[in-house]
C-alpha cells in the first residue's frame, strides 16, 4: 500500500517550508531512517529522514519549491513490488501543490475582471433601457472610466487597443494586457554596470523579518543601560584561561552568559515571558544567545545555566554556534528560553538597543569594552568599561526589574569571583 510522505514540521513555528535538495530519486529503495531530502525552515536547513521501508515512486514537489505547507504531500513511498498506478493520491496531490499558488494568482485577476465587465454591463443596460436609444456609430470607442483614466495616465491610444468588453468596451484588464504586450516588445538596452543586485529573500529571513515586525508592534520596549567596569573580569578570564593547558578557553561572553543567569536567579521577575492571559515565569535559566549565521541569525539555548560552570557555559556555546552556522541545530536546541543576549563588542560597537525575542520579556543588548577615563574616589583613572543595554517588554517586565536586573548583573560583571561561589 502506497504511503504519501508529507512535508513535516520540524519546528514548532514553522507553517511551511522550501524544498532545497532531494537526496533520492524516483525508483530508489529507501529503509525508514535513510536521509530523502533537506528542508530549509524559518529557522534552519535540516534533514528529513524516511518514515517506513519502501521505494520512492514518485516524487510530487521539486526541488527548490517553496512555501510548501506542512502536511502537504512532497512524494509517495511504494511498497515492494507495488506499481505506482495502484496509487490513487498521487496525481491528485501533485494537481493540488501545483495549483495552489495559480489559483491565488489567477483570483485577483479574475475578480478585477469581473467589476470591469459588471460596469461595462451595467453600463450597456442603462443605454438601452432609454426610450432614445439609437445604435452608435461603429468609429466611436467604448470604454469603461477606469481604464481610459489609466489609458490616459501612462499616454496610451485607446484605438490602439482592442476591447473584450459587451460591444468592444475596454476594460481595465484589456489596457493591463496591452501595457505588459508593448513592455515585452520593447528592446531595453541594459547599462554597462548594474549598481544593485536582486537576492531573493529565504524562508529564514521573512521570518525573522516577521518576528521582529511583530515584536517591535506588539511588544512596548523600553531601554536601560548601564556601564560596567570590566578590569577584574578581564583579569580572572586571564588566570583562568593560562590554568586550561588548551583545554578550553573561557570568553568574556561566557562570563557575560554566567552573570545573566545568576542575576536572573537574583531577580527572578525578570526571567519570564509574555502569555496573553498569563505571565510565565521560569525556574531555570534557559539563555537563548544571538549567533550570526549565512542569511540571518539564529539563537541557541544553553539551558539550566545556573547549574553550570564557565568551562561547561564555554565548551557549550561552541558547540552550539558550530551548530548554527552549518545548519544542524535541533529545534530543541534553539527553540524556548527565558532571556536573550546580543553581543556585538567584537565588531567594536560601543552600544546598541537589541529587539525582544518574543515571547521572552528581556534581552541584553552587549557593546564592546574600551578604555575610558572614570572617576574612583574623587580621582580620574582609566578603566575598561562595557555599555550593556536591556531591552524589556513593558506587559511583563516594569522599569523597577529591570533596574534591578541590571544593578546585579553589574555587580556580577565587576565582582566576578561571586560568579564561581
Amino acid at each position: 500500500m502506497s504511503i504519501d510522505i508529507l512535508m513535516p514540521a520540524l519546528s514548532p513555528t514553522m507553517e511551511e517550508g522550501t524544498l532545497s535538495k532531494w537526496l533520492v530519486k524516483e525508483g530508489d529503495k529507501v529503509v525508514s531512517g535513510d536521509l530523502i531530502a533537506e528542508i530549509e525552515t524559518d529557522k534552519a536547513t535540516m534533514e528529513v529522514e524516511a518514515i517506513d521501508d519502501g521505494i520512492i515512486g514518485k516524487i510530487l514537489v521539486s526541488e527548490g519549491q517553496e512555501s510548501i505547507k506542512v502536511n502537504a504531500p512532497i512524494a509517495i513511498l511504494l511498497s515492494e513490488g507495488e506499481k505506482l498506478s495502484e496509487s490513487t493520491s498521487s496525481d491528485e496531490a501533485k494537481k493540488e501543490i501545483e495549483l495552489e499558488v495559480q489559483n491565488e494568482n489567477e483570483k485577483i485577476v479574475k475578480i478585477n475582471e469581473v467589476k470591469d465587465k459588471l460596469q461595462a454591463t451595467n453600463i450597456i443596460t442603462e443605454i438601452s433601457n432609454k426610450s432614445d436609444y439609437k445604435p452608435i456609430k461603429q468609429d466611436r470607442v467604448f470604454v469603461t472610466p477606469l481604464a481610459k483614466r489609466i489609458a490616459k495616465q501612462k499616454d496610451i491610444q485607446l484605438s490602439s487597443i482592442k476591447g473584450s468588453g459587451p460591444l468592444g468596451r475596454i476594460l481595465k484588464i484589456d489596457v493591463d494586457n496591452f501595457v505588459i504586450q508593448s513592455s515585452n516588445n520593447l528592446t531595453v538596452k541594459k547599462p554597462e554596470l548594474d549598481n544593485f543586485e536582486i537576492v531573493k529573500n529565504s524562508a529564514m529571513r521573512k521570518t525573522i523579518a516577521d518576528r521582529l515586525v511583530k515584536s517591535k508592534t506588539e511588544a512596548p520596549h523600553f531601554y536601560l543601560s548601564l556601564d560596567c567596569n570590566i578590569d577584574e573580569l578581564l583579569k580572572v578570564r586571564k588566570s583562568l584561561n593560562l590554568k586550561s593547558n588548551d583545554e578550553y578557553k573561557i570568553s568574556v561572553n561566557d562570563m557575560i552568559i554566567k552573570a545573566s543567569s545568576a542575576a536572573l536567579i537574583k531577580v527572578p521577575k525578570a526571567n519570564a515571558s509574555w502569555e496573553n492571559e498569563n505571565t510565565k515565569y521560569f525556574k531555570n535559566t534557559d539563555i537563548s544567545v544571538a549567533v550570526a549565521i549565512e542569511g540571518g541569525l539564529i539563537t541557541p539555548i544553553i539551558k539550566n545555566v545556573q547549574s553550570k560552570g564557565l568551562i561547561d557555559i564555554s565548551v557549550n556555546m561552541k558547540n552550539l554556534a558550530n551548530k548554527a552556522k552549518d545548519g544542524k541545530l535541533l529545534p530543541e536546541e534553539y527553540v524556548g528560553g527565558s532571556f536573550s543576549i546580543s553581543n556585538l563588542g567584537m565588531y567594536g560597537i560601543k552600544e546598541f538597543s537589541a529587539v525582544i525575542n518574543p515571547p521572552q520579556g528581556c534581552i541584553l543588548a552587549v557593546g564592546s569594552g574600551e578604555k575610558r577615563p572614570i572617576v574612583i574616589n574623587d580621582e580620574i583613572s582609566i578603566a575598561t568599561i562595557m555599555t550593556v543595554t536591556l531591552s524589556c517588554d513593558h506587559r511583563v517586565v516594569d522599569g523597577a526589574v529591570g533596574a534591578e536586573f541590571l544593578s546585579e548583573f553589574k555587580n556580577f560583571i565587576e565582582n566576578p569571583s561571586l560568579m564561581l561561589l
